[in-house]
């Protein structure tokens, strides 16, 4: 061989040898020595970690806030993580709980495939931000345990509680049909518009894209975090209610049972709506640690504080039902506007030697203006009977049909359609309801008279007899009462049928005499305690007759001109409508349209109604 090749020979296995060190010293940095390699070579899975969304703020009508977001925290647990060593008894102080506690939620039925051990679950729920602090600088303790943030609803004011509705946790059915909207340990509105609006306020989730190790630790973002998807907070929601008069409403409300609807005419827009008695709606926040023991409690409540008389309650409307009468008899051209009946202080529908019917002392002689002025009870069993009778005696199905059809107009026998749930649609009794009663064609009108004068068998919700002064007021039309106002997002619309108008089957011109009766009713009649200094209004009492002490109605519009608010009142067991109804709807009113009750005599009115206590000790 030649020498040259000789002296080559050192130098080429030299080179190979200097290779071989570079390649086996890049392979040490990449898997030992760089940490964030070592890292990724020991990743064996991308495990993916759900953000939870804020849910939508809820707003009144003049953007004060009534509903906010209060931080929460969720401590999760891996178990396979756990550090069997763990300090239990250190950790189970900093929570407050017990070891009987720590192993009940630890432990799970992993074959039931709702649990994994390789997987985070809820080990301990509904921790507040305030003991979450406690908590978090002593976390890095207890290997397997994390915490998510998580959002509860947090209450300005102690109102509105049947309005707003609360959240409860998803059941199993819920997770099952929802199409991956909701998963274990979610929370969704239960009542009132939380429940309506669900949708709009939820938001929607994110996710949070981790590497794992074969141990189920986390090692790092996946991908830079460039694959995760942020949380869409959900939609605000401007709502239609006054929380001012809202909180007037359920002051006067105190002690009493019934409830209180006011509507703006020109709009179908809820101002105030209430039920009583009623409740703060923070004992019911999920954060609430006695949440469970005040449902329990109100639950059995006798006085039903969860029951919510403004849309559930079914209610004889009494003599404010007289106004809707007299516009049938009208339309139906039963009566004009100047036809004048005798009442003699009693109605003997069978004629002379029959038992006579009382009515109230009045003059003798009544249009309809002054028989709502004075509710004239002989008036109107005579004017309904008429409009049952008019296609003959014998037949009084057909008249009473005809009834019927414009109650239906009216909304009275058919749920409105409000925007919050459980609302009842009242009773509007039809022939095939007394042809069960009685025999088939074997009934007349004399004997279901009582519709007239609003007893008997009609029934109505007090955001019916709202709307039907809304009705009054804008002399035959309405929108459909509704409590949302906007959405912040404007993927979300308030619903069609909310901003529709509807329209009675009755001339215009026909609510002249009636609205002329009502306002007669507070100059002259029936309501004259219920005056306000300075505003013509008007209205029309009611008493709802009972077993136990009778029923106060008063519904109302304000003012006669350009009316602004439509309200209805009805207290159960308060008596005559000019007792409590009426004074407490006009304090409501002035309240809304004058800000505060003015005179000295006005706010010795407003002290009876807050003082008075209608609800004795079960």
């Amino acid at each position: 061989m030649d020498d040259r090749h000789k002296n080559r020979h050192p130098v080429i296995l030299g080179l190979f040898i200097l290779a071989t060190l570079v390649l086996l010293f890049q392979a040490l940095q990449l898997q030992v020595l760089d940490n964030p390699y070592r890292k990724k070579g020991e990743t064996i899975a991308v495990d993916k970690i759900t953000t939870y969304p804020s849910r939508g703020l809820i707003f009144d009508r003049n953007e004060k806030l009534m509903v906010s977001n209060d931080a929460m925290y969720d401590l999760m647990v891996t178990y396979n993580q756990i550090n069997p060593e763990m300090d239990t008894a250190k950790f189970c102080k900093l929570l407050g709980i017990d070891k009987a506690i720590f192993k009940k939620n630890l432990n799970k039925n992993w074959r039931s495939g709702r649990y994994s051990k390789r997987k985070p679950f809820i080990f301990l729920s509904k921790i507040s931000a305030l003991k979450f602090t406690k908590i978090q600088e002593n976390l890095y303790e207890f290997p397997g345990f994390e915490a998510r943030l998580r959002t509860i609803r947090g209450y300005l004011y102690p109102y509105a509680a049947h309005l707003l509705g609360y959240l409860r946790e998803v059941n199993q059915t819920e997770i099952d049909t929802s199409e991956g909207v909701y998963s274990l340990g979610d929370y969704r509105g239960a009542t009132g518009i939380e429940y309506t609006y669900e949708h709009a306020l939820r938001g929607e989730k994110g996710a949070r894209l981790i590497l794992k190790d074969k141990f189920g630790r986390e090692v790092e973002s996946f991908n830079d975090s460039s694959s995760d998807v942020p949380a869409i907070s959900g939609s605000d929601l401007t709502t239609t209610i006054d929380i001012e008069l809202q909180q007037y409403c359920e002051a006067l409300m105190q002690n009493k049972r019934g409830s209180i609807v006011a509507i703006e005419p020109k709009s179908g827009e809820i101002l105030s709506v209430l039920s009583a008695p009623t409740y703060d709606p923070e004992l019911l926040a999920i954060g609430n640690s006695s949440r469970g023991l005040n449902y329990k409690k109100m639950d059995n409540d006798p006085l039903e504080p969860f029951f919510d008389r403004s849309v559930m309650a079914k209610y004889p409307p009494g003599s404010i039902f007289k106004t809707v009468v007299g516009l049938i008899a009208l339309e139906e051209e039963i009566i004009s506007s100047t036809d004048r009946l005798t009442c003699r202080g009693y109605y003997q529908p069978g004629g002379p030697g029959s038992r006579k019917f009382e009515c109230h002392p009045h003059e003798s002689k009544v249009d309809i203006a002054r028989s709502l002025q004075h509710s004239c009870n002989t008036y109107y069993w005579r004017v309904f009977r008429d409009i049952v009778d008019q296609y003959g005696e014998s037949i009084p199905e057909k008249g009473l049909s005809v009834f019927n059809d414009y109650l239906n107009q009216f909304g009275i026998g058919e749920a409105l359609t409000v925007d919050y749930p459980m609302e009842k649609k009242g009773n509007n009794p039809k022939k095939e309801f007394y042809n069960k009663i009685y025999k088939k064609n074997n009934w007349r009108s004399g004997q279901i008279m009582s519709l007239g004068i609003g007893q008997g068998e009609i029934e109505m919700t007090t955001v019916q007899m709202a709307n039907l002064a809304a009705i009054i007021a804008n002399r035959g039309s309405y929108y459909i009462p509704h409590v949302v106002k906007s959405f912040s997002d404007t993927a979300f619309q308030i619903p069609a049928r909310f901003t529709e108008v509807k329209k009675v089957n009755i001339a215009p011109y026909h609510f002249d005499p009636v609205i002329k009766g009502m306002e007669r009713v507070l100059l002259y009649g029936t309501a004259q305690n219920a005056v306000i200094p300075g505003i013509d209004y008007c209205g029309k009492t009611g008493t709802s007759q009972n077993a136990g002490k009778d029923h106060s109605i008063f519904f109302a519009f304000a003012p006669k001109d350009n009316p602004q608010i439509a309200l209805a009142v009805y207290i159960e067991n308060g008596g005559f409508g000019a007792t409590y109804a009426a004074p407490i709807a006009s304090l409501v009113i002035e309240k809304y349209l004058k800000k505060e009750i003015q005179s000295e005599s006005r706010k010795r009115v407003e002290k009876r109604m807050m003082e008075a206590n209608l609800i004795k000790d079960p």
